[in-house]
């Protein structure tokens, strides 16, 4: 795989299962170092500095967010060390969770339960971006972060990814092709390769694999 993600740009990459997309991730954070070939930020090896400071510059929004058993106050805050309450509240804000969180009655002091359970899907997720928001980094990757949702919650969060993006270099592992149609690039992978790339519209014009890969999602979308 030879893939180049410029500043500033959206980047998603995807393909079937076990084509390599979480792999990428994976190798990102360094759960584990590449055995041939490099893979850099910003021309630096990231096997050359600290996994500390690599993980400081990257914010995760997973598919499925953990949650402490805490408030919710705490679980946004987990973000950045030292964060004021005005901050956790920008963040909630650009999360789109602020309102919600307001209208509960121990607002912030709410607490979640185990893993979250007390929240809905896209609750749990809004916080999840709060989170990140509240950590600021430069580099996004977004780790199928809606496929665990209804379709309709999956609209709703997507304008709180979007906000998120804003400013960012963001790199989205992507299940569901609708949520990556406005990316700068998109990079099919399969059997550990990739396949083809290029945006939305050009892959469709391609009728490549990306094109057959849309007409078979918007299909079962319909008939759903």
């Amino acid at each position: 795989v030879s893939l180049k993600v410029c500043a500033g740009e959206t980047v998603a990459i995807v393909g079937p299962s076990g084509s390599g997309k979480s792999t990428i991730g994976r190798l990102l954070f360094r759960f584990y170092d590449v055995s041939e070939g490099r893979l850099s930020i910003d021309g630096q090896d990231v096997r050359d500095v600290t996994q500390e400071s690599l993980h400081g510059v990257i914010g995760v929004v997973p598919q499925d967010t953990v949650l402490f058993n805490d408030t919710i106050r705490y679980n946004i805050a987990y973000g950045r060390d030292g964060a004021s309450e005005d901050e956790i509240v920008a963040a909630a804000k650009a999360a789109q969770i602020h309102d919600f969180i307001a209208a509960l009655p121990n607002g912030y002091d709410t607490t979640v339960g185990e893993r979250g359970l007390k929240l809905s899907g896209g609750e749990k997720q809004r916080v999840g971006i709060a989170r990140t928001l509240l950590k600021d980094p430069p580099v996004l990757l977004l780790d199928e972060a809606t496929s665990a949702l209804d379709t309709e919650t999956e609209r709703e969060i997507q304008s709180a990814l979007r906000k998120a993006a804003e400013g960012r270099t963001v790199i989205t592992i992507a299940h569901r092709l609708s949520t990556i149609s406005d990316a700068d690039l998109i990079v099919v992978l399969e059997d550990g390769e990739v396949a083809e790339q290029g945006t939305h519209d050009a892959l469709l014009k391609r009728k490549g694999r990306y094109a057959s890969l849309w007409a078979r999602q918007s299909s079962e979308e319909d008939a759903a």
